[in-house]
């Protein structure tokens, strides 16, 4: 059977955050089983480093070990109508088994929203950093979920 690679799509709000932490989570760049220090979530690339000029960017994180390249998006408010915007391409270009998009928006949690707006909106780096992390570790488990979920349908899809 011929293994068939896949585009993974973490979409998030912003593209900083959680959709950033279920890439790291899929990369297995932090590990799934404990919570993630502040260092080693400020060392995944975007986490808490976007703008303005980075909203409806594909970015590329990484490749997994399946092959599989895994990317993050940060969408605004248009929640799961990108999700069918993605899915509606691919199907156009005939790949739409290809793509998996993954909506991480509602794993965020108030923390992470408060957090997130006051360091990447209003550039108040301090409060709103240390009010980030504290959401986004409360939010982990759910995001470990998530990117399971993600990694058994990629199993299935490529073939495995």
């Amino acid at each position: 059977m011929r293994v068939r690679l896949l585009k993974i799509i973490y979409h998030c709000y912003g593209g900083a955050h959680s959709s950033v932490i279920a890439a790291a989570l899929h990369l297995k760049w932090i590990e799934k089983h404990r919570l993630p220090t502040l260092e080693e979530m400020m060392a995944i690339p975007y986490y808490d480093k976007t703008d303005n000029g980075d909203f409806g960017s594909i970015r590329f994180m990484g490749i997994d070990e399946s092959g599989n390249e895994v990317y993050v998006l940060g969408k605004k408010g248009m929640g799961e109508k990108y999700t069918h915007i993605l899915m509606g391409v691919a199907k156009i270009m005939g790949r739409e088994d290809d793509l998996i998009a993954v909506d991480c928006l509602n794993r965020v949690n108030w923390s992470m929203k408060l957090g997130g707006f006051l360091s990447r909106r209003m550039g108040l780096i301090f409060p709103g950093r240390p009010v980030l992390v504290r959401g986004t570790r409360k939010a982990f488990l759910t995001l470990v979920n998530l990117v399971e979920t993600v990694r058994l349908k990629s199993l299935r899809g490529s073939g495995v």
